[in-house]
């Protein structure tokens, strides 16, 4: 699907940002400076970072939560006595430890007392069960783990199927532990508790944590299969909270994070909480997010900063406007995933000036910023990158005659390439097999190596890009590349569709993959004029890109982080057998109408009765 005009970036668009760039340029060196603390021998690291905020800003509220308000004293005092603890329990630098907590204070304590020690948080889903769990945790082998009161049941049901030694199996109660820790779990040794009488000093352990030790495991969703878990080390940290927090948003102690991602993603938990400690700033979270209370918090809690995905914006736009909409804080957001569609009105509606939308991934070794608040783009990388073109039946990247790789022209569409080298090393995954498999070798010239992203992205000029799709995501149906998130861009500007996921399905004796829908009604089956739909589609999108098949979901199921689980949708397809209770509609060649898919439909289809 074609590139919009409008999106690229001209030199009057770059003169007007001038003054905002050079405002930039202290902090971009100073953040600089941070983001290469790697000097041989020099502290550096999550826990070595928050005592630097400590210093700055010893009173100021470092995590806020209910009606819990921590300063940076206190909550470097309370990870300092858990930090002791676990150095008396032979827990050292290396060393894994499973976290399995909600998001609460006393999950981001704890993972301040690992990192202190200079031990690797193994950072659980916290949705995760069974066989899923067990793969989890077998996979990075921790020799200790920590879980929450609320998850004790499902850790407890998986705990005789993994090696970690009971008398390092601690628990947290479900209350507010930093006034009470005293309370008994069954069969857990209670971690606050037990650390209630150590040292609140800061242990020397955190002072020689250096660059290139690992501090997290960070799993990938497992959307596609059993999740991996990727390598995301101290260095990393320093580069992506100076890079969010201070080059892009300019924390201070004045501003307050306001935070409902799953904080066992990378984006709540490096980027969001990085960019807070990295200002010495204020880290507002919530067990869960929630759309109908999103802005009563963030005015209780006097946030100025927001952490996004760009499915919970579209969730709190689709709340019922109120005239408290503008009435905050917040100045800023940072995220990734924001819609189109949904930029500038949730810019207007709720009077936010600076949307940072990032591009970066926890298994990868490149990020974009959108420092220069322009629209609709992931900004730019300080990182070597390149666009280049690939194969859309494969996927791979295609090389010319003398066995290379071809960059895309500006405007162009391609799949998004990282170079690896000293400045942008790949941490990669535990398994280093897997970590071979994203490697590209001799891509431009004989001997370098570049990190295949996977990722689908538009030049828009200056340095600038647009996240398009996940490679994957993408097909090629009648000889043309459809882009499903531009496909469900389009159909979330009806106004009878409140959710929509677009995805590729194969017809027996077709080349390519059919379009297919999965869309949630705004109201309900019966508001849906299926004629009035297909016409809308028509009218907005190229032929070639208008959804052959609907599926209609009463909800969807998404992860932690708001993805759609787009495998299981494909494996499904348009077999009514095997999509329970969601009706599935057909649009027949000849025909100006969706129509519901039968049985009998199905096998005229799979018959070959209709020509496509």
């Amino acid at each position: 699907m074609s590139s919009n005009p409008s999106d690229m970036i001209t030199w009057g668009m770059m003169i007007r940002k001038l003054p905002a760039i050079a405002k930039a340029i202290p902090r971009v060196v100073k953040g600089m400076k941070i983001a290469n603390a790697n000097k041989p021998n020099q502290p550096c690291g999550l826990g070595w970072a928050f005592e630097q905020a400590t210093l700055r800003n010893p009173q100021g509220p470092a995590l806020l939560y209910g009606n819990v308000s921590l300063s940076y004293a206190q909550v470097n005092q309370w990870a300092n006595r858990i930090a002791h603890h676990l150095i008396a329990q032979g827990i050292g630098k290396g060393d894994v430890v499973g976290m399995f907590i909600e998001n609460r204070p006393e999950l981001l304590v704890t993972v301040l007392a690992v990192a202190k020690v200079g031990g690797i948080c193994a950072m659980l889903n916290t949705s995760q069960t069974q066989h899923v769990l067990v793969h989890s945790l077998n996979l990075v082998k921790p020799v200790a783990i920590v879980v929450g009161a609320e998850l004790a049941d499902t850790y407890s049901s998986v705990r005789e199927q993994v090696a970690i030694d009971e008398a390092k199996t601690w628990g947290v109660a479900d209350r507010d532990s930093s006034r009470d820790p005293d309370e008994a779990l069954a069969g857990f040794i209670n971690l606050m508790t037990a650390s209630a009488d150590c040292s609140t000093d800061n242990p020397a352990s955190s002072q020689q944590i250096c660059f290139d030790d690992p501090c997290f495991y960070i799993y990938t969703s497992g959307t596609t299969g059993l999740p991996k878990a990727g390598v995301f080390k101290h260095g990393r940290w320093m580069k992506t909270s100076a890079s969010f927090g201070l080059i892009a948003l300019d924390m201070g102690p004045k501003d307050v994070v306001y935070c409902t991602l799953p904080l066992y993603h990378a984006t709540g938990l490096c980027v969001c909480w990085g960019s807070a400690i990295i200002g010495a700033s204020g880290f507002a979270i919530r067990r869960k997010f929630s759309a109908s209370q999103f802005w009563n918090d963030v005015r209780t809690f006097n946030a100025t900063t927001i952490g996004y995905v760009g499915e919970l914006c579209r969730y709190l736009i689709d709340q019922p406007p109120s005239s408290d909409d503008s009435h905050n804080g917040v100045v800023k957001m940072i995220g990734n995933g924001l819609r189109p569609g949904v930029w500038t009105e949730f810019k207007r509606r709720f009077a936010v000036n600076h949307v940072c939308e990032l591009y970066a991934a926890s298994d990868g070794n490149i990020g974009f910023t959108n420092i220069l608040n322009f629209d609709n783009t992931i900004g730019f990388s300080l990182m070597s990158w390149a666009l280049v073109e690939f194969a859309h039946d494969s996927c791979a990247p295609i090389r010319n005659e003398a066995g290379f790789m071809q960059k895309v022209a500006k405007g162009g569409q391609g799949l998004l390439l990282a170079k690896i080298d000293d400045k942008a090393p790949l941490d990669g995954y535990t398994d280093p097999e897997k970590t071979q498999k994203v490697v590209l070798r001799d891509v431009f010239e004989k001997g370098d190596s570049y990190f295949n992203t996977g990722d689908l992205l538009r030049n828009i000029g200056f340095g600038h890009a647009q996240f398009v799709d996940r490679l994957g995501d993408t097909y090629r149906w009648k000889g043309e590349n459809v882009s499903t998130t531009e496909v469900e861009n389009i159909l979330l500007q009806h106004p009878h569709i409140a959710e929509a996921v677009a995805y590729g399905v194969e017809i027996n004796n077709t080349n390519g993959r059919a379009g297919m829908a999965a869309i949630t009604p705004a109201e309900s089956l019966a508001t849906l004029d299926f004629s009035e739909l297909l016409q809308f589609s028509r009218q907005k999108m190229p032929a070639y890109a208008v959804p052959l098949f609907l599926r209609v979901k009463v909800k969807m199921e998404t992860t932690g982080t708001f993805k759609y689980q787009k495998v299981r949708l494909k494996d499904e397809a348009f077999d009514p057998g095997k999509t329970g209770d969601d009706p599935i509609y057909a649009w027949l060649p000849g025909s100006d109408t969706y129509v519901q898919v039968t049985e009998q439909v199905l096998a005229d289809i799979h018959g070959g009765k209709f020509r496509y």
